[in-house]
């Protein structure tokens, strides 16, 4: 698995937000665009859309038509993401994102660990989970956010770990 793809996408994320752009990109792979679309239906990101070297219109996002993809113009694609702020003071709606994951080391979880985990019981060597946070882990259904994959009663490689 393109684990350090992830890797990247997570301290883009978190330096986007903290620099409170509206709007980044991230290199167009596999790996980037499942875990983005499943932040996306986890709330944590407003939109993922796929387009070229040049942000879309802002005002147009919803209606976006990307160009088809060819053999030509697939190294020029990226993926870009719209951050969601809170409504009252402007903060980042995920405060960080850190990856569970690196090349060098895998994490993988079983359904009994992963359980724990979001019970906030502690699995050596991972925390438990805290109010608002969550861990975005790959299955082989896909990459699914925890309590997704607890109800799906699968277990995966754990990619990263999102809070306030």
């Amino acid at each position: 698995m393109g684990l350090r793809n992830v890797v990247n996408m997570c301290s883009h994320l978190q330096n986007a937000s903290r620099a409170r752009l509206g709007l980044t990109s991230v290199p167009h792979t596999k790996y980037n665009l499942a875990l983005a679309l499943a932040m996306h239906r986890a709330g944590f990101l407003s939109f993922v859309t796929r387009g070229g070297p040049y942000p879309p219109d802002p005002a147009s996002v919803a209606t976006f038509e990307p160009e088809p993809l060819t053999t030509a113009n697939v190294a020029d694609q990226r993926l870009w993401v719209g951050l969601k702020y809170n409504p009252g003071g402007g903060d980042p709606v995920f405060g960080y994102i850190r990856p569970i994951s690196t090349p060098k080391r895998p994490t993988s979880a079983n359904l009994r660990k992963l359980e724990r985990l979001a019970r906030g019981i502690d699995a050596h060597p991972h925390r438990g989970l805290n109010l608002g946070e969550c861990i975005m882990l790959s299955t082989d259904r896909g990459t699914l956010e925890i309590r997704e994959a607890i109800e799906r009663k699968v277990g995966g490689r754990l990619l990263c770990r999102i809070g306030p």
